[in-house]
């Protein structure tokens, strides 16, 4: 189940009359708990509850069903229950059938409320159907609820008008949508200046069967678009004489309205009943988009972005900087009035803004500057002197670009009621401008200074009307002042192997002019590009949310040359952290921010999760170094221990065998030395067997003396003489061998080619010589076992996320990149010694845990829990390596990366000065 079907669960349940012993079933039920389940709780075999009458689902909840008045003190004994804290309960709920007390047993928060008003408050327990949210969505649950419902009537409205239900016609019906959002919110603010005028003329004027309904409204939409002194002749019904001329081409055009049933009729009667006063533009906005987005609409509810996280692009790109010039300027009216005057003139924006969220937390940020330095001149009722025309966005989806219009429109009026107060705010509500600001189109293709032309400029567009100008050419409607320019946003990430056509092309007309080397680059990357060519043209500082792969492996010598080529430097970034939104068993995918400038700051910044550190250089790896791009070496630079890539076995079908082939062939009389092991990643990290045919030259006539030997050998031949590659058809001269004869050292440490990114540590292996390793692996032969130890470590491993490639979502082992390129300090023999007993540790501690397979061992989710031999073997580790280092603990991968980095670019210097 997704939030709004949640949120309507809940809600039933609350309208229902409430059965004390069935309420606990029926609350699980609604947070979409298996039947299953359900069904061995009532039998009792689950139900964990040590209190009569109790429900405790083991990691879930503990309910109780109250006698009248006793939901506080039942909730006590739930939360001080030993059985509670036994089987890890993360809630516990009582209600009486009127009044609900809860607790969140994970985080401490409280709740206790009505149980008519607990679909207000559903985002309290989202965590029970495995969904991450955030404060924002805990405490106000309206948006989800009035998504749902418009879900609802859109569904309703589409399945019952096939001829809107077309690609032709989509427009209308997301545009009729867009009406409605605007009169739902306008009656309950007061903008329309009687509460609920809109919604009760339909309710009264249309018929109860809703035959009329589409008519009723229709008629209503068309007085919006009249001036009163206009509607003498214009022939509309007596009901619509109160409607509020609108304008600001939300009613202009066709006014028709889909055909109602009398389920869309109730529906719509319900939306308009719910108080929206309580929107949030940046949280509705996002959530709405879903619901006209047929592919989209099963995640339902879970488009939101979280104010923190926008901040963290656009503070440090220009917010922060406003804020300390109002600091700065304290009570000196002269200076208050130049940044206001400076505010007046920023433009933000977003290429890529879908339904407007940066768009708004910038707008709304700003105007509460704007407030402060109104309030401080003693200007409080002064008009807001930013206008929306500054706020541009581009966006490819029709309705998402319709939003944001709105999005921002009623993001306007709550800061006009909030800093002028409501008389203000509602003298300057209607008419709406008529002011163009977001176009619709693909961000890649739009030539971004026709949207925002550069200083000096002539260009100048004029827009038609706020809705209905043709979304897909760029427009803007005021002579361009020489104002600054901030872009930021979130556009999409798509990385290479997941591009549609459309998107290749779309790298393609990007980056084909500047390098041929773009058929890696991921989608996101075209904005770094587009925004950078913008930026020949005009400053414009920028940041963008991004995956950590722009900034990681080939990607950096693909992109970051044309950055700075064109003169860019890294001004701030944000290293990898959690995207968090609302999202079902996942806290978001793992992200970075950076900002670019041709200007940058004297200080730069690289933050993470911990704090911020400061330097006069930003690389392309996030560090602070001044380094080249690293690139792949043949040779280690820090240690004579080598890396070599597995066995090549193309055109070798006939030499590998499966586990029942090799005990087929040992069966008649094979001896055991002509069969080896043959493993890949796969095979080391899943615990798979597969074996293969190992003959040297000396052995070739006693294994061809067996007869299924000789056939394997001879099949190997034809296919590779089958072959028209020339260089397949010369190793038909050797068929009982690969390509390579090597590998069955005795000793040798095993590295996979390709780990899952998810891993904390990368699953290197020692490995004897009945192994060979494939070329899916890498080998060091003949290694001394400490490397394993260095190998085995989060030092190696955050080098290699940050340098080595990916394959789709996982790591992707190069010993170019990841080896040769690695630096190691000076170690001591008795260091040394040190290093080698722990990665025996490590190793000893995977046997103990046989037939665990190296998947199951590292997997982060079970690590702790039941592997905990195996965590504590690499914190020692970890612990013995990082104090050769630098003598202790490093205290964050940030360091880790920077330490590195800085050894990395003593080297680069010292070879340079040979």
């Amino acid at each position: 189940m997704n939030a709004v079907e949640i949120e309507q669960a809940v809600s039933e349940l609350c309208e229902a009359p409430f059965d004390r012993d069935e309420f606990p079933y029926q609350f699980l039920e609604a947070f979409g708990e298996k039947q299953t389940t359900i069904k061995r709780l009532r039998k009792g075999s689950t139900n964990k509850s040590d209190i009569p009458g109790g429900l405790l689902l083991r990691n879930n909840i503990h309910l109780l069903g109250s006698e009248p008045g006793q939901a506080g003190d039942d909730l006590r004994r739930l939360v001080a229950s030993p059985e509670t804290c036994k089987h890890k309960a993360k809630f516990a709920l009582a209600t009486d059938g009127t009044w609900v007390e809860a607790e969140n047993l994970i985080e401490g928060e409280t709740l206790a409320c009505s149980l008519k008003d607990l679909p207000d408050h559903f985002g309290f327990f989202l965590a029970l159907a495995g969904i991450a949210t955030i404060k924002q969505i805990r405490d106000n649950a309206f948006d989800i609820k009035a998504t749902g419902r418009m879900n609802r009537l859109y569904v309703e409205l589409q399945q019952n008008n096939p001829d809107w239900d077309t690609a032709e016609r989509r427009e209308e019906l997301n545009h009729f949508f867009a009406r409605l959002i605007f009169c739902f919110f306008a009656e309950d603010t007061g903008i329309f200046h009687k509460d609920d005028i809109f919604t009760n003329t339909i309710k009264e004027m249309s018929d109860p069967d809703a035959s009329n309904t589409h008519e009723i409204i229709s008629e209503v939409f068309r007085a919006m678009n009249i001036e009163e002194d206009d509607r003498e002749g214009a022939g509309l019904p007596r009901y619509t004489s109160s409607m509020p001329y609108v304008n600001g081409g939300l009613f202009e055009g066709s006014t028709e309205c889909p055909r109602f049933t009398k389920m869309a009729r109730s529906y719509f009667i319900h939306i308009g009943g719910l108080d929206w006063t309580k929107i949030n533009p940046d949280i509705f906005g996002s959530m709405i988009q879903a619901v006209a987005e047929d592919e989209e609409r099963g995640e339902l509810g879970m488009h939101y972005t979280s104010v923190p996280n926008i901040l963290k692009v656009l503070n440090p790109l220009f917010l922060d900087e406003l804020r300390q010039q109002l600091e700065d300027a304290e009570d000196n009216k002269r200076k208050l009035l130049n940044l206001r005057n400076r505010m007046a003139r920023i433009r933000v924006f977003d290429p890529a803004c879908g339904s407007g969220n940066f768009l708004v937390i910038a707008y709304k940020e700003m105007r509460g500057i704007e407030t402060e330095i109104n309030r401080r001149r003693s200007e409080a009722d002064r008009a807001s002197g930013i206008p929306l025309t500054n706020f541009r966005g581009i966006e490819v989806r029709s309705f998402a670009a319709e939003v944001a219009r709105l999005a921002l429109v009623i993001a306007k009026f709550q800061s006009d009621l909030e800093s002028r107060g409501p008389q203000l705010a509602l003298f300057d509500a209607l008419p709406l401008s008529k002011s163009n600001w977001i176009t619709r189109g693909n961000a890649l293709r739009i030539d971004w200074t026709e949207l925002c032309p550069p200083k000096d400029t002539n260009i100048k567009f004029t827009a038609n009307d706020l809705f209905e100008a043709p979304l897909d050419q760029p427009e803007i409607d005021f002579d361009n002042e020489g104002g600054e320019l901030f872009i930021c946003g979130n556009p999409p990430f798509t990385g290479t192997r997941r591009q549609t056509p459309e998107q290749k092309s779309d790298l393609e007309h990007v980056y084909s002019p500047l390098t041929p080397s773009w058929g890696n680059a991921d989608y996101v990357s075209a904005w770094f590009i587009r925004a950078a060519q913008f930026n020949l043209k005009a400053r414009a500082d920028y940041a963008f949310v991004t995956t950590s792969s722009l900034c990681q492996g080939q990607q950096v010598p693909i992109i970051w040359p044309i950055l700075f080529g064109m003169g860019l430097s890294i001004s701030f970034a944000r290293r990898p952290f959690h995207w968090k939104n609302l999202a079902k068993n996942n806290a978001g995918v793992t992200v970075i921010i950076v900002g670019l400038s041709l200007h940058p700051p004297k200080v730069r910044w690289v933050y993470d999760e911990e704090g911020a550190l400061s330097g006069d250089y930003v690389n392309p790896y996030l560090t602070r170094q001044r380094i080249p791009f690293i690139e792949g070496r043949v040779t280690p630079m820090f240690t004579e221990m080598r890396i070599e890539l597995g066995v090549y076995y193309s055109k070798s079908a006939s030499l590998l065998l499966s586990r029942s082939e090799k005990a087929s062939l040992l069966g008649r009389g094979l001896p055991p030395h002509f069969v080896r092991s043959f493993i890949g990643s796969s095979e080391f990290i899943k615990g798979k067997s597969r074996y293969c045919l190992w003959i040297s030259n000396d052995n070739l006539i006693d294994a061809e003396a067996i007869p299924e030997v000789k056939s394997r050998i001879e099949s190997t031949r034809s296919d590779r003489l089958a072959t028209k590659d020339s260089a397949v058809n010369k190793l038909a001269a050797r068929p009982h061998q690969f390509r390579e004869f090597k590998g069955d050292e005795f000793k040798k440490v095993f590295i996979p080619l390709v780990s899952s990114e998810r891993r904390e540590y990368f699953p290197v292996g020692l490995v004897g010589k009945s192994v060979i390793p494939s070329n899916k692996a890498c080998y060091s032969p003949g290694a001394p076992t400490s490397m394993l130890a260095i190998l085995a470590s989060k030092l190696h491993m955050v080098w290699i996320r940050t340098i080595c490639g990916r394959l789709r979502d996982d790591l992707s082992y190069s010993s170019r990149m990841g080896w040769n390129t690695f630096p190691i300090p000076k170690i001591s023999p008795q260091s040394e010694c040190e290093l080698e007993d722990s990665a025996s540790k490590i190793l000893i501690a995977r046997e103990s845990y046989w037939p665990a397979t190296i998947a199951d061992m590292y997997d982060p989710d079970r690590m702790d829990a039941e592997f905990a031999h195996l965590r504590e073997a690499h914190e020692h580790n970890d612990e013995l390596l990082e104090r050769i280092y630098i003598g202790r603990r490093f205290k964050n991968d940030t360091e880790r990366l920077e330490k590195l980095f800085e050894m990395y670019e003593a080297a680069v210097k010292k070879e340079a000065s040979v």
